[in-house]
């Protein structure tokens, strides 16, 4: 069993401390937070062997042998960096990072110190996105998908309100399409691949990001529009056309409910299958088989997986002249 510590005291942080526990394949050696008292109440809640409100000490305990990173996007760089070259792993909350530049050099680092580096995102571990991908051929060839995810956010009201949470800040690499986007993206990048062209259109915010928008990625014969949003909300599901059928799927994460409609017979055909509640114990069960046998090629694929939505983001960020704070630092020779 690996011993796993962590970055961050939200309700993300505790769903994956809930998840890995559930793993059987990971126990809580640590919890860090700038806040003494809120790391030692997490530490308390969940039975960790210790707490810190230093990284560097915390990463440097030989005992712990990964770390999961669920603090603001900007400073995702920073945190991994610390634990990489102490030779941890680091398993680090979507969007991994915030550009290009930054993924190239963490992911340098972890192979110069002979570590993994993965990106969480769930939807893509769980045994529905298997099924989706090994029965996509029933729908025949494919001419358009539609990948809604548009939820209210529950720090909208405070922004509108002239407060500026890390999600609608520009300072701490937030905005829609880096925050939810990224889960339809995923999906769209391992069912079909990368899009030959790349168009965003957002709604920008007062701060400079995009509080929603459209993205459009297109494929040879059809295009897929992926829509997201964090200032209203939506039913849509999600679909998947094909001259043969089409695939409804109830959400882009998680992936609950799988339908296949035949264009030909009418039928209609569910795939899905029941999926543990705490759905984030898929990917903890993942990472940790790729750690334990130190499976090179899935991690390979999990890598090229990331980089690929990562550059279709920060083209979307481009067009769009959508730019993140430690990029503006960057450029100021910061």
């Amino acid at each position: 069993m690996l011993n796993f510590a962590t970055i961050g005291t939200g309700w993300i942080t505790e769903s994956f401390i809930q998840a890995a526990q559930e793993s059987k394949q990971l126990r809580l050696a640590g919890v860090y937070s700038r806040s003494g008292e809120k790391a030692k109440q997490l530490a308390d809640t969940y039975q960790a062997l210790k707490f810190y409100t230093d990284i560097e000490e915390m990463a440097a305990n030989p005992e712990i042998d990964v770390v999961y990173i669920a603090s603001p996007n900007s400073v995702h760089l920073k945190q991994a960096l610390v634990f990489l070259k102490n030779k941890k792993h680091v398993i680090c909350e979507k969007p991994i990072f915030s550009n290009m530049a930054e993924i190239e050099e963490a992911y340098r680092t972890a192979e110069e110190n002979g570590v993994y580096l993965f990106e969480a995102i769930r939807n893509i571990h769980t045994p529905n996105f298997q099924i989706l991908k090994e029965k996509l051929h029933l729908a025949g060839s494919l001419r358009s998908t539609m990948l809604p995810y548009i939820q209210y956010s529950s720090r909208y009201d405070a922004f509108l309100k002239g407060e500026n949470p890390n999600v609608f800040s520009a300072e701490f690499s937030g905005g829609a399409l880096v925050d939810l986007g990224v889960y339809p993206l995923f999906l769209a990048v391992g069912l079909f691949g990368e899009p030959r062209k790349v168009s965003y259109h957002p709604v920008l915010l007062r701060t400079g990001v995009d509080g929603s928008g459209t993205l459009v990625l297109e494929y040879d014969g059809f295009v897929c529009t992926i829509l997201c949003s964090k200032v209203s909300h939506s039913i849509l599901p999600c679909e998947i056309h094909g001259e043969k059928g089409t695939f409804v799927l109830a959400d882009a994460a998680p992936i609950s409910q799988i339908t296949f409609y035949d264009s030909h017979t009418k039928e209609a055909q569910v795939l899905s299958v029941a999926q543990e509640k705490k759905d984030m114990v898929y990917e903890c069960r993942t990472f940790a088989r790729i750690i334990e046998t130190r499976d090179d090629i899935e991690y390979k694929a999990l890598k090229n997986w990331s980089i690929a939505v990562l550059q279709i983001t920060e083209e979307a960020r481009r067009q769009s002249g959508i730019v993140f704070g430690v990029e503006k630092i960057k450029a100021a020779g910061g």
